[in-house]
């Protein structure tokens, strides 16, 4: 029976999934390999009637350029039962798998280092390589190397703030733009600076002090002020999702927010509007010190995740494909593939990165640099 090469994608789109997923099989693909594609993450993985199919050429062919993700993705994350009761062996075993790639996030990569514990533990002879993504770009890659699709929600998210923007100049009002990110405002800043942003607001600028609401409103304020006096009655205000990441639960209470977390212990930001809240907070503040400013909420985030991949990530998530391989050919597993600055692909191991919880940090934007 041929080998075979699984692969699945973990967490939520990024630009540049189809181009990893099908530069991928191309390169397996013309080295004699099988690749089967693993619908629904990691459920499948834990799953007696997963949903798979074969990659061939034609359709990696037709998707590798394309945004979104070919393969439905999934958050799903494996309980220590689902490892020892449900791992799917016969789906290995009966497709002679030889490699699982996983691409996905900061989650993602835990659970691929997991799996790899576990094939290990079990004697299994199945490697796993981990393919790191999110437009977060809070992955700890060396050398401050971006993770793929940021760059592509980057430039996608200063087209939209650029639109955002001349709006604000046309109708002479302020508009608050929150954009996604999580815990770092990697996203947020790299808008503000391409979009020449009168302020931009992200966790890391608080300097591990306390982050309130009130500073968050006063630091806005006094880019309005500032403009107010220079005769500029427009502008745009970009707030990090991340600063909420930060603020003492109880003010967000106080502020009337009610928050859910999900399965991993993140705040499920993505079901309450940042820019409204922040919005509705500075008309207070407009009301409280007399200033008449008419503001208005804009939210970016999930328009830029599925988006066609800049040529930037087309490049990178490439060169990511092709490194898998080398990396599989030099006998590397339970790694992550990292593509230097001479373009060489490296292994990257996963328990190198984490902390003594066992899992991966963010990657903070560094402020002093």
């Amino acid at each position: 029976m041929k080998e075979s090469i699984i692969i699945l994608c973990g967490g939520g789109p990024a630009p540049g999934m189809n181009t990893v997923v099908m530069s991928v099989a191309k390169t397996f693909l013309s080295n004699g390999y099988r690749v089967i594609g693993l619908h629904g993450g990691y459920s499948g993985l834990f799953n007696r009637s997963p949903r798979t199919e074969d990659l061939d050429f034609f359709k990696a062919d037709a998707y590798f350029n394309r945004g979104g993700s070919y393969l439905e993705m999934s958050r799903f994350k494996p309980t220590a039962e689902d490892f020892e009761k449900n791992f799917n062996l016969p789906l290995f075993q009966d497709n002679n798998v030889k490699l699982l790639v996983t691409v996905g996030g900061d989650d993602t990569a835990s659970t691929a280092n997991r799996i790899a514990k576990f094939l290990e533990a079990k004697k299994y002879p199945i490697r796993n390589i981990h393919v790191p993504k999110t437009i977060d770009n809070d992955l700890p890659l060396p050398n401050n190397t971006p993770t793929f699709g940021f760059n592509s929600a980057k430039d996608e998210g200063a087209h939209l703030a650029r639109t955002v923007y001349e709006d604000a100049r046309t109708s002479g009002n302020w508009l608050i733009i929150s954009a996604m990110g999580r815990s770092a405002g990697h996203l947020a800043l790299g808008i503000g600076e391409a979009t020449h942003c009168p302020m931009t607001i992200i966790p890391e600028m608080f300097n591990k002090t306390e982050i309130t609401l009130d500073k968050i409103v006063n630091l806005a304020l006094s880019a309005i002020l500032k403009r107010k006096i220079l005769g500029i009655g427009y502008g745009t205000v970009v707030v990090a999702e991340g600063v909420f990441h930060d603020l003492n639960p109880q003010e967000i209470k106080n502020a009337g927010v009610s928050m859910t977390y999900d399965e991993h212990g993140h705040p499920e930001l993505g079901k309450i509007s940042k820019a409204v809240l922040f919005n509705d907070i500075l008309e207070k503040k407009f009301k409280a010190v007399g200033l008449k400013v008419k503001t208005r909420p804009v939210e970016i985030g999930y328009d830029v995740r599925c988006q066609d991949p800049i040529a930037f990530d087309l490049t990178y998530c490439s060169e990511l494909a092709m490194g898998v391989y080398e990396l599989f050919k030099n006998g590397e597993t339970g790694c992550m593939v990292f593509i230097d600055s001479d373009g060489k692909a490296n292994p990257l191991y996963l328990h190198d990165l984490q902390n003594a919880e066992g899992k991966i940090p963010p990657r903070r934007v560094a402020i002093e640099g």
